[in-house]
C-alpha cells in the first residue's frame, strides 16, 4: 500500500483503547483508501478560528489546514449557511440574483479578460472541467504538469497527479517538467516531444506556487516565459488556485498574478466556501463560448444556493478582516523567524521549510503534533515542512509555532 507523506501507518498497537477502536472500525468501514495523519491521528471534535480541540478539550494550533480559509466556522459564514438553508436550496436552471451577484463580485477579482465562470462542487471536478474545455478549444490532447503535481481524483485529474503515486499511472498523452526558474525551456521541450509522438499540446496545468513540489514560489515571473511558450503551441494556461488562491500569497488576490501573467482559464476549490462543496473554473469568452453551445454541461449541485451564500460570505470576510494583507504581514514574520532553520520558501501564508532529509521532516511533522501545533510535508521526497494556516493567523499564532519549531527542531538535531 502506498503511504501518503505524514500518513499513519496503519498499527494501531501503540495507541490508546479508544482510539484504536476508532481506528479498527474506520478501517472496517471506509476501507484503505481512507488515510489518516500522523504516527498518532488526531481527534478533533470542535474548531473554531486557527485552532481545533479534542474530546477532552485539548487545544491544537492548525497551521494546514487552507480550506476553512477564512479560519474554521466563522460566524460569518455559519450564519450565511444557516439563513439560506431555511429559505431555499436548489440549482442553477431556475433564475437566482445570488449566483449572479456572486459571480460578479469573484469575476471582479480577475483581470478583465477572464469574464465568465462555471461552477462545480470540488476542485477535482473545476480540474476535469478544464481539461475537457482546453482539449475542446484546441482540438489537442496533450497536457503538461509539473514533476509531483497534485491536480485531483477524478480519473482524468488522477492521470495528472503524479504526487499520487506510482500505483496511479500518468495519460500517455502527459509529460511533466521541473517548476521553478528555466521551466519555459523545460515546456518547450515538452511540447515538442508530444509533437514528435504526433500529439499537439491542449494546455499546461499548474498550481501556482507548486504545493505539493515543495512550494516553489520566486523568483516571481518565472512563470511568464512558459505561457508565451504555451501559446506559441496553440495551448491554453490553466492555473490551479485551489491551494494558493484568495489572498494566501499575501501580495495578491490570487497566485498567478504573482508572475504578471493571465492565463486563459483558472479553476478553484473548496477554500472559496470554506469548506462547503463549491468550486469553479473561470475563462475567456472566447473560450467558453463554443463550448457552451456545443457540449452539454450540467452540475446539480455547483452553485447551490447555500454554497454560494457560504461563498459570498467568504469574500465578505476576507474584505472586512483586511486577510490579503494579514497573509502578507504574518507570512513574513513566519518566514523570518525560520530563517537559519533551513530553507525557507514560499510566499504569504503559505511556506515551506526544506530540511532536506524527509525522515526528519516526518519527524519534526509528528514533533510538532505532539507539541499540540499542526503542519504537514511536501516535496517529491517529502522533505519539507507545508505551513498552510487559515487566513487569520496572527503573529501571535506565529510566535506559538515558531517556538514549537525551534523546540522540535532541537530536540531532533
Amino acid at each position: 500500500m502506498t503511504r501518503m507523506i505524514n500518513g499513519f501507518n496503519g498499527n494501531t498497537a501503540a495507541l490508546p483503547e479508544a482510539e484504536r477502536h476508532l481506528v479498527e472500525r474506520r478501517q472496517r468501514l471506509l476501507g484503505p483508501s481512507y488515510r489518516l495523519f500522523y504516527d498518532h491521528p488526531l481527534h478533533p471534535v470542535r474548531a473554531e478560528g486557527v485552532r481545533l480541540y479534542d474530546a477532552e478539550g485539548v487545544e491544537y494550533l492548525d497551521c494546514y489546514n487552507n480550506v476553512p480559509s477564512v479560519g474554521h466556522c466563522h460566524p460569518h459564514v455559519v450564519a450565511a449557511i444557516q439563513r439560506q438553508a431555511a429559505v431555499l436550496n436548489t440549482h442553477t436552471r431556475y433564475l437566482d440574483e445570488a449566483v449572479l451577484d456572486y459571480s460578479e463580485r469573484l469575476l471582479a477579482t480577475f483581470p478583465a479578460a477572464l469574464d465568465r465562470v462555471m461552477y462545480t462542487c470540488t476542485g477535482s471536478e473545476a480540474v476535469d472541467l478544464a481539461l475537457r474545455i482546453a482539449r475542446f478549444h484546441t482540438g489537442a490532447a496533450g497536457i503538461i504538469i509539473s514533476e509531483n503535481a497534485y491536480h485531483g481524483l477524478t480519473a482524468a485529474t488522477a492521470a495528472i497527479s503524479p504526487s499520487l503515486g506510482d500505483s496511479v499511472p500518468l495519460g500517455p498523452e502527459v509529460m511533466t517538467v521541473r517548476p521553478g526558474p528555466g521551466m519555459a525551456a523545460e515546456v518547450e521541450a515538452a511540447i515538442a516531444h508530444l509533437a514528435r509522438r504526433g500529439i499537439r499540446t491542449a494546455a499546461f496545468i499548474a498550481d501556482s506556487i507548486f504545493s505539493t513540489d515543495g512550494v516553489i514560489a520566486d523568483p516571481p515571473g518565472f512563470l511568464q516565459g512558459v505561457i508565451e511558450a504555451v501559446h506559441r503551441a496553440g495551448a491554453l494556461y490553466i492555473a490551479d488556485e485551489v491551494q494558493p488562491g484568495f489572498g494566501r500569497l499575501g501580495s495578491h488576490f490570487w497566485g498567478f498574478m504573482r508572475h504578471g501573467i493571465t492565463p486563459d482559464i483558472v479553476v478553484m476549490g473548496k477554500p472559496m466556501g470554506n469548506g462547503m462543496p463549491i468550486a469553479a473554473a473561470v475563462a475567456r469568452s472566447e473560450v467558453l463560448e463554443r463550448f457552451g453551445l456545443e457540449v452539454r454541461y450540467f452540475n446539480t449541485f455547483g452553485a447551490n444556493h447555500v454554497s454560494v451564500a457560504a461563498a459570498a460570505a467568504v469574500l465578505d470576510v476576507i474584505e472586512a478582516e483586511g486577510l490579503v494583507a494579514n497573509a502578507a504581514r504574518v507570512g513574513q514574520h513566519m518566514a523570518a523567524g525560520m530563517r537559519g532553520m533551513g530553507e525557507v520558501r514560499g510566499a504569504g501564508l503559505f511556506l515551506a521549510l526544506d530540511l532536506g532529509n524527509a525522515a526528519r521532516a516526518a519527524r519534526v511533522v509528528n514533533g510538532l503534533r505532539a507539541r499540540r501545533v499542526l503542519i504537514g510535508a511536501s516535496g517529491k521526497d517529502g522533505a519539507s515542512l507545508k505551513i498552510r494556516p487559515p487566513l487569520p493567523f496572527t503573529e501571535a499564532d506565529a510566535d506559538i509555532f515558531l517556538s514549537a519549531l525551534a523546540d522540535t527542531l532541537a530536540h531532533d538535531a
